[in-house]
């Protein structure tokens, strides 16, 4: 495994394809009565979250306590940050207070790949989401979840997602969950179709490994696995479709649309979800959608991603000491 998770494209098949496989055995300690494993005894985890989150912060923090981590809490409010701290100058208070590994979680692109390459901390680095640039635990938590679904439990051991059809569907052009599941899927063997408004599309898309379609009614009998995006209002500056009952008529998912995708096929969302947008409360609800199980799946990714940068198989302390007689 390299040092540090900055992009799911930086993974070979075969590094995801080890998380895949170490996240399922990290999925059995969650069947037991005490959810705890002694691999990360010792070590320092900071989240450093510059963003509002639920799930993904309290998902790492289930996942470093689960490993026995002691973790540290910083949210950018109530911060030095607050008051003009710049990053490098938290970086270096980290770094000072002797942390093992930092997640962090910032509005910026390119966050926490200037922090894991500029010197400023001299520990492993995993984004937690970077502004609309990545989010690729993310993206490896929907992969472990299709393959679960699609390929099978146990026998989805060592395998990838060869031939698989997955679509993806809404704000493509402020999704970091977009970009990070198009780089990972594609290096996991199965074919992307992006679905979304053009004005929703990135500049450039035709260079990504993937399809681009503007209707979503012609590609769920298609799809494998279907993937709503939340239209990220919080990102917009300007308006990009005309009304929000618009948008749901044309790139919504309801109970009729369902019904049109194959017997097998699941639906996915990272969340949070805007229900009555994106996606109705009869699909929200019924046995096809994966959300909750997504979230459940989060904290064993999380789990065996920590455990693989930090070296869970060594002990926690190195040294020796030996005493003088």
């Amino acid at each position: 495994m390299m040092r540090h998770l900055i992009s799911a494209a930086d993974l070979t098949r075969d590094d995801a394809v080890l998380i895949l496989d170490t996240a399922e055995e990290m999925a059995r300690v969650a069947d037991r009565p005490i959810k705890k494993l002694p691999a990360l005894r010792g070590r320092t985890i900071c989240n450093l979250f510059f963003e509002d989150s639920t799930r993904t912060r309290i998902s790492f923090e289930a996942a470093e306590k689960r490993l026995s981590a002691d973790v540290i809490n910083f949210a950018a409010k109530g911060s030095s940050v607050s008051k003009g701290e710049s990053l490098k100058d938290t970086a270096q208070t980290l770094e000072a207070m002797g942390v093992d590994a930092v997640v962090i979680r910032h509005g910026a692109s390119g966050a926490p790949y200037r922090l894991a390459t500029s010197g400023w901390i001299d520990a492993p680095v995993i984004n937690a989401g970077d502004g609309t640039h990545q989010h690729p635990t993310q993206a490896l938590l929907d992969a472990f979840t299709m393959r679960r679904r699609l390929v099978g439990r146990d026998a989805g051991l060592g395998k990838d997602l060869e031939g698989k059809r997955i679509t993806l569907v809404g704000d493509v052009l402020h999704s970091r969950v977009a970009r990070s599941n198009v780089d990972l899927l594609h290096t996991l063997g199965a074919e992307v179709t992006l679905v979304a408004p053009p004005t929703l599309v990135p500049v450039g898309v035709e260079t990504w490994p993937c399809e681009v379609s503007y209707d979503l009614d012609s590609t769920l009998p298609k799809s494998d696995a279907v993937m709503m995006l939340r239209v990220q209002r919080e990102r917009m500056n300007a308006a990009f479709f005309p009304t929000e009952r618009e948008y749901s008529r044309r790139y919504g998912l309801d109970g009729d649309r369902m019904a049109k995708m194959p017997e097998h096929a699941i639906v996915m969302h990272p969340g949070p979800m805007v229900r009555g947008m994106e996606i109705t409360a009869e699909v929200a609800d019924s046995d096809r959608c994966t959300v909750i199980e997504q979230v459940a799946n989060g904290v064993s990714i999380r789990m065996a991603v920590l455990y693989l940068l930090l070296g869970g198989n060594e002990p926690a302390v190195t040294h020796t000491r030996t005493e003088e007689k």
